[in-house]
């Protein structure tokens, strides 16, 4: 057996030694016996990060896993900087999970400690998507809120996502005081575990209605689905949380034929019918697709296991159904929404939309073409969603997303809402079987008038510590040789978001960006295709973002120029070979 590292072993003794339950211990120690020296080192070589969104990772025993200590103890960082923050008054907070493994019982351990600090907390009383804890946050009128997920990673992952008063993930500067608060618990002594089921609230039913009611209320066009309510859609939540709240919510805007993937409607955290629960995955649509084969259907749609980002699919010219990628899902949502704003006389001069700077810049030109603001974010719903606080009551907030596939519609929470997407996706699938046009045609007549772009992702798995290394060793490769040129064309700009510079490649000359710092760069060439490089924040990957295009002069040229920029992606992708 390989010799543990020294910090790994005292690690280790501590758990053995210290207040710790018996089953952990015991767990613990026949890890030892069995010599699992790799995975122990995992496990222990360092702590599990609270970061500037809260947690993710491994379930399991270790500093590194998700477990009960973990969670306990960021738990006990959050309540103490809530009572710092909000010394005079009665603390509250929402609590909500997903159908992961474990996640209720997690769940019940945050609320054991928020309880136990003296913090009111509202406990859903089963899963719900992460949408509605944002909503609920707002709604009850609470100063933070906590959610038990891990979004689309594997079986094996647990997080805990937390968010402040604005129904918002934690920003600067509460995420960092949050972070330092969690740091300052230095053991699991320091934290209060012994629940006040006095301060414990169950919200269900209500809240969901409520909700639900405000998705709804986002309709545009109420008439079309009247006339178009046996649309023909099939739904799959992919064994998660949106299981009945999308098709209660599809029904409340007036949809009467949705058709439900049965063997991916059961609540499991195993995930048994799909390799990853997400939605970016063609293998984890397979089964809807069948589904919507078999039923001749208009509209697939699956969303991912905490209800916050959607896929779908619609039929091409062949009748074939395609999927789309989340720009091209995007293009379509914000471009039906603004024209439909504008059809209805709904602009009053000061409305916008967001999207992130690694989401195709189709949106901004449609955008500009509607005369309506567009701003750009960092990667991360939580930029959006902290924008539209900061605009709250100035300008009027329409739409946001990003490539991620994660959409908002109205202003009702501050997070990607996968429910209010949907709704207002089968909505616009409608609209335009109405006109006699599919969503295919129509994307086409969008890239025929603002100009074709194609988008690829590329993400490199770098697992572990090593991997760690090699990520950053490639950032700062990139970060200081840049690349002279991509698919023949120069690079001309350069845009360091870590060091907050925009360097003009030609002239030298370095203009400030005004954005928070993060560890992104992009590089954009003389034709203006967009190279993105960032490590991922939730998963041991490094990503590089595509972005290409070209001028449609006719629709008919859509095939040809379609294949002309899948080959500079290529050659690209070639390029970017780490």
């Amino acid at each position: 057996m390989d010799k543990l590292d020294k910090n790994v072993q005292e690690k280790i003794n501590h758990w053995l030694e210290g207040n710790y339950d018996e089953e952990t211990k015991a767990e613990l120690q026949k890890m030892l016996d069995d010599g699992k020296t790799d995975e122990l080192t995992d496990a222990f070589y360092k702590d599990l990060e609270f970061g500037t969104g809260g947690l993710r990772g491994i379930m399991g025993i270790g500093t590194n896993r998700v477990n009960k200590y973990t969670l306990g103890m960021a738990t006990q960082g959050l309540s103490n900087y809530l009572k710092e923050v909000y010394s005079d008054e009665q603390i509250k907070v929402v609590i909500a999970h997903d159908n992961r493994n474990n996640a209720e019982r997690f769940a019940s351990i945050v609320a054991d400690v928020f309880s136990a600090n003296g913090i009111h907390v509202y406990f859903f009383e089963s899963l719900r998507p992460t949408p509605e804890l944002s909503y609920a946050i707002r709604e009850l009128g609470c100063h933070s809120g906590v959610m038990l997920t891990a979004s689309h990673n594997p079986k094996e992952y647990s997080g805990y996502k937390a968010y402040w008063s604005d129904g918002c993930q934690v920003i600067k500067p509460h995420d960092l005081n949050i972070i330092a608060e969690v740091d300052k618990i230095e053991s699991v002594d320091q934290v209060n575990f012994n629940r006040d089921e006095s301060l414990v609230e169950e919200i269900g039913p209500e809240m969901d209605q409520k909700y639900i009611d405000r998705v709804a209320s986002e309709s545009i066009y109420p008439e079309v689905i009247k006339s178009q309510k046996d649309l023909n859609i099939v739904f799959s939540p992919i064994h998660g949380t949106a299981v009945d709240i999308v098709p209660r919510a599809l029904k409340e805007v007036g949809f009467t034929n949705v058709n439900l993937v049965e063997e991916q409607c059961t609540v499991d955290g195993n995930f048994p019918t799909v390799v990853y629960p997400n939605p970016e995955e063609k293998e984890a649509l397979t089964m809807a697709l069948n589904k919507a084969k078999e039923t001749n259907a208009d509209l697939v749609m699956a969303t991912d296991p905490d209800g916050d980002r959607v896929g779908i699919a619609i039929k091409n010219p062949d009748g074939e159904f395609e999927l789309l990628n989340g720009n091209q899902t995007g293009v379509l949502l914000f471009n039906y929404v603004l024209s439909a704003w504008e059809s209805k006389g709904l602009f009053r001069g000061n409305e916008y939309i967001v999207k992130t700077i690694v989401t195709t810049y189709l949106i901004d030109e449609i955008a500009k073409s509607k005369g309506v603001t567009c701003y750009n974010t960092l990667t991360g719903f939580k930029y959006i969603g902290a924008l539209m606080t900061e605009l709250e009551g100035e300008e009027k907030f329409i739409a946001g997303g990003e490539e991620s596939y994660g959409y908002l519609v109205g202003d009702h929470v501050r997070d990607k809402d996968a429910v209010v997407a949907c709704t207002m996706i089968a909505e616009m699938t409608a609209y335009y079987k109405e006109q006699g046009q599919s969503l295919y045609e129509a994307l086409i007549d969008v890239y025929a008038a603002h100009g074709l772009y194609k988008e690829e992702l590329i993400s490199i798995k770098k697992a572990g510590k090593k991997g760690a290394e090699e990520i950053q060793k490639i950032m700062d490769g990139l970060r200081h040789q840049a690349p002279e040129s991509f698919a023949g064309q120069k690079v001309v700009t350069v845009k360091d978001y870590m060091h907050l510079t925009e360097t003009d490649v030609e002239t030298g000359r370095v203009n400030s960006i005004d954005f928070p710092a993060s560890n992104v760069l992009q590089f954009i060439t003389e034709g203006g295709y967009i190279i993105s490089a960032r490590p991922s924040g939730t998963e041991p990957k490094i990503k590089f973002y595509i972005s290409v295009n070209g001028k449609l002069t006719d629709k008919s040229q859509y095939s040809e120029k379609a294949g002309e920029l899948d080959e500079v992606i290529e050659q690209i992708k070639s390029e970017l070979d780490f």
